[in-house]
């Protein structure tokens, strides 16, 4: 199904449209399919042909009106994007970290707002309860997240805490066989839809701790934050706690210190890294095409040699980050994967894929800032990929504490 052209008069003539999501054709100028198992070609193809069948036809009315689109929920569940590494016992996919990565670009091709809902669910909120909840809290939480039943979010970030989340404010305060949390934590997708939020607090001992917070306590509020350019098919919220009292129970009992919110960010960021590459393939097609059929002097501009050394750039940098994240994977799957190495990836293929849409809209040209082409849109959400689960100056850091051994954080 392809996006209609914009409505034509007598006066405003539609210009023509030289880009079709059918014709899609993923860049794999290194044939890296033949380091995949059918089973992972195989799963990413169907996610491929759900963002194309699916996703584009209502993507860019969704990201102008500012609205998540939520009839797309059950098709999450059903093309198993939430959770998909997590143990088929608590309705996850058990599929292999490779898997997760192909799903996350693919759905990233059509939109970051809806690859971070999945991340968020998966990395963010299910992967935090498989790893430091009870059996009961697994057996509560993690079917229905699956199954998008009930919606997570996850709360870290406050209004005067990014990139430090040691001096978080949020406080938990034992009372009794209770737990009273005071703060208020911002950048939270999902949250004003959530019906649980994963939220991380320090005890009086200045310890942090997480908790699973039902959304519908007394004391909660998500307010949403609107009016933003970017992510506009996504909810991003806040999360004011007010005083808001949940049972020991609601404890994650084996997440202690920063540790626990840094495992799970490791999680999200290593689908950050494939997703903003399928951001970039979006880009990167929607200029190959137009250059292909776009004619000025006399022929298409892609006979043009400065349209060709756009387009082989995006190829060059596209082909290297799919590598990467080859690369990564294979280690996150034996078990060795270093957050300094997600870090790496976080940085290069976000700057990548940022680089390659901002370089696909001026092929493009006037058109290209229009929502007859994907690459505003994408643009635009890359600002904010760029930005969040670790700015690109703080992986910037943290990569070059790791090869230099000194800390250049302070």
């Amino acid at each position: 199904m392809s996006r209609p052209a914009p409505a034509a008069s007598e006066t405003h003539p539609a210009p023509p449209q030289t880009w079709e999501p059918d014709a899609f054709e993923a860049p794999d100028y290194y044939a890296l399919d033949e380091l995949l198992t059918e089973e992972a070609k195989a799963l990413r193809d169907e996610v491929r042909a759900f963002v194309t069948n699916e996703v584009e036809p209502i993507i860019e009315e969704h990201a102008q009106e500012a609205t998540f689109p939520r009839s797309l929920l059950p098709a999450f569940a059903e093309q198993g994007l939430l959770g998909p590494t997590l143990p088929t016992e608590y309705g996850g996919g058990g599929h292999s970290n490779i898997v997760y990565g192909l799903m996350m670009q693919e759905l990233e091709r059509g939109d970051s707002g809806l690859r971070s809902f999945c991340s968020v669910t998966g990395s963010l909120v299910m992967y935090p309860i498989w790893r430091y909840g009870t059996e009961a809290q697994k057996e509560r939480w993690l079917p229905a997240l699956a199954r998008a039943e009930a919606i997570g979010c996850f709360g870290l970030t406050e209004p005067n805490v990014g990139s430090n989340p040691s001096d978080m404010e949020t406080r938990a305060r034992r009372d009794g066989d209770a737990w009273v949390l005071e703060g208020h934590k911002r950048w939270s997708t999902n949250a004003s839809m959530a019906d649980v939020a994963v939220i991380w607090a320090k005890d009086e001992d200045d310890v942090v701790r997480g908790f699973l917070v039902e959304t519908d306590r007394d004391g909660v509020s998500t307010p949403t934050i609107d009016e933003t350019w970017s992510l506009r098919a996504a909810v991003t919220s806040e999360v004011v706690l007010d005083g808001v009292r949940v049972p020991d129970s609601a404890r994650l009992p084996h997440a202690e210190g920063l540790k626990g919110p840094l495992s799970c960010l490791t999680q999200a960021r290593y689908g950050i890294c494939w997703g903003t590459i399928g951001a970039a393939m979006a880009c990167y097609d929607a200029a190959r095409q137009h250059a292909q059929n776009r004619e000025q002097f006399g022929q298409p501009i892609g006979g043009f040699q400065l349209m060709q050394e756009r387009l082989v750039d995006m190829v060059q940098e596209i082909t290297k980050a799919q590598l990467l994240n080859w690369r990564l994977g294979t280690l996150k799957e034996a078990g060795t994967m270093r957050p300094q190495q997600v870090s790496l990836a976080k940085r290069n293929n976000c700057q990548t894929a940022l680089d390659i849409a901002r370089s696909a809209r001026q092929v493009l040209g006037g058109n290209g800032v229009t929502s007859m082409y994907p690459v505003m849109r994408h643009m635009n959400n890359l600002e904010s990929v760029i930005t969040y689960e670790g700015t690109h100056e703080v992986h910037t850091l943290v990569v070059g504490q790791d090869v230099t051994g000194l800390n250049a954080f302070t």
